[in-house]
């Protein structure tokens, strides 16, 4: 719950009183405008619209009658105008850079946290592959068991054919 600073006893006024108000704008709708005004300004629609507005302008302050033209030559009120919209539009462009800066970093560092975790998983997962690989090392295999009962199968059969040839015959 806020309460109005004014309204509050145990907060002092401010000293100064404003006869104007300080207009207030919501950022973030500010920066949403500069970014999509940003992101127009810089496709080849806008170009070929400035460039059309532009050839437009030239050619009619110079092929028209000479009482329907408003800017003469020198293009001054063109230069102007031009002038106008550039220094509209850096601030804008920077605004909507920084705001992408600003959304940059934060995927930088989910990207960074997401890197830190798969690291992470993928340090316990090589440690249980390395318990498995002594696990598997302590266990029987296959061929180990067949080699053995090879073995104690040749055993058998040469403790037979002693206990063949130490009978005696009948």
């Amino acid at each position: 719950m806020t309460v109005d600073r004014r309204s509050r006893l145990d907060t002092p006024r401010d000293a100064r009183r404003h006869l104007v108000r300080r207009p207030s704008v919501d950022a973030d709708a500010f920066g949403v405008f500069a970014e999509s005004f940003a992101r127009y300004m810089g496709t080849a629609k806008f170009l070929l619209w400035m460039t059309m507005f532009v050839a437009a302008w030239i050619l009619w302050n110079t092929l028209s009658p000479r009482e329907l033209r408003f800017d003469p030559f020198p293009f001054i009120f063109l230069t102007l105008m031009l002038s106008l919209q550039a220094s509209y539009a850096a601030p804008l462009i920077l605004l909507a850079q920084n705001r992408q800066e600003q959304r940059d970093k934060v995927v930088a560092e989910q990207d960074r946290q997401a890197n830190a975790r798969a690291h992470a998983d993928m340090e316990f997962l090589a440690r249980e592959v390395a318990s498995l690989r002594m696990a598997v090392g302590e266990v029987a295999t296959r061929d180990f068991l067949r080699s053995e009962l090879r073995g104690l199968l040749g055993d058998i059969e040469d403790l037979s054919r002693q206990q063949a040839d130490d009978e005696p015959e009948p």
